[in-house]
């Protein structure tokens, strides 16, 4: 690891939420303890991300993956979901929408993070030029829990999966275990996990209990 990427690993970003921040992160919280059957331990974002690693424990990647989309699923109606998918296509215009709104909705659980644009090759063979890339800076969940397989098993995985199959909006996310970053490119049907380079980055050296010298892919992304 670089001398650049061990100090964006090591300058710990200093978060301060505000009602709205709170609000989420106690819902979030709520569902997972539900699903989990078990108690929020701590407060704020660290009982969020407390909770996340009971979910790890003692399950595999799909039934941690699973679980996840119980706790997805859980917040949006059945009923708004099916009218979703029959009433928009993905068209431009929905994709741009939706990531202007995750700017807004999922800045407590990511941090900061912008839109910007993105190539889109269509079916047809054609390519379309549109602002659906939501650009996060420094993801907050991976920051603090430290595991790719969190990231992957408990984020990426479940996500792309609600938004393409519940909400009938294909979103990729490919995140950056360098620096921390990710994208989530909504309009880009998600490819098979093992195509992927998530599916063999070794374990974060510096912030995982895990983590050996010989860098294997992640245990938690394969199990």
């Amino acid at each position: 690891m670089d001398t650049q990427a061990k100090q964006i690993y090591n300058d710990k970003t200093v978060y301060h939420d505000n009602g709205f921040d709170r609000l989420f992160i106690a819902l979030f919280s709520h569902k997972m303890a539900k699903a989990v059957d078990r108690p929020i331990r701590f407060s704020g974002y660290d009982g969020f991300v407390d909770l996340s690693k009971q979910i790890m424990a003692g399950r595999n990647s799909q039934d941690q993956q699973r679980l996840v989309a119980v706790v997805l699923q859980s917040l949006v109606p059945a009923p708004v979901l099916w009218l979703i998918r029959t009433l928009f296509s993905p068209t431009q215009w929905v994709c741009e929408a939706n990531a202007w709104f995750a700017t807004l909705l999922f800045d407590w659980l990511v941090g900061p993070c912008h839109v910007k644009s993105v190539d889109l090759q269509l079916a047809d063979g054609t390519t379309r030029s549109q602002k659906s890339v939501v650009q996060i800076e420094k993801c907050r969940y991976l920051e603090q829990s430290g595991c790719v397989g969190m990231c992957i098993n408990m984020c990426k995985l479940p996500t792309q999966k609600f938004f393409t199959d519940d909400f009938g909006i294909p979103l990729t996310m490919i995140p950056n275990f360098e620096d921390l970053s990710c994208e989530m490119i909504f309009g880009q049907t998600p490819p098979p996990l093992e195509t992927e380079d998530a599916y063999t980055q070794p374990c974060l050296a510096t912030m995982c209990s895990l983590a050996k010298t010989t860098a294997p892919p992640c245990p938690k992304v394969r199990e």
